[in-house]
């Protein structure tokens, strides 16, 4: 099923933990409609970093998936609200955080993992985007200047 423009649902569950283990990751209509929004924000995301093709390791996580992969309880990705995501034809993460928090574009949160990946949620439906840009890595997490 096809979200956006370059984005579809398969993509963004698919999960090789998920296949591995056996865990079922088909999302409610609730976080498709989630994920709809999810997919409309990385096509904007797209069009800020030149069109370059995005490539998501991780989008919806069932509740059994996320404990898993050992994410937080609270996690986004739960939800469809977030995905993680490098673009490697546009530049590093920190080059990818830098451009979407300088940017107009809406987001709840945009952190740089580990010096490794980018992620980013949105909001929930009718939430004011915190536009909260982020470090983790070994040292801990930090907000990105």
């Amino acid at each position: 099923m096809r979200l956006s423009e370059n984005f579809s649902l398969e993509e963004l569950t698919a999960s090789e933990t998920a296949a591995r283990k056996g865990i079922d990751n088909t999302p409610s209509e609730e976080v498709i409609n989630n994920l709809k929004r999810l997919a409309a924000a990385l096509q904007e995301v797209r069009a800020l970093l030149n069109h370059r093709a995005i490539l998501v390791s991780s989008g919806y996580r069932s509740p059994e998936l996320n404990q898993a992969v050992g994410g937080s309880a609270t996690s986004d990705h739960c939800k469809g609200l977030a995905a993680d995501f490098i673009c490697p034809s546009y530049g590093t993460p920190n080059d990818i955080v830098r451009a979407i928090a300088a940017s107009g574009l809406s987001f709840k949160q945009v952190i740089r993992e580990f010096d490794r990946w980018v992620h980013l949620s949105i909001p929930e439906e009718g939430q004011e985007p915190r536009k909260q840009a982020l470090i983790i890595d070994r040292q801990g997490t930090r907000a990105y200047v």
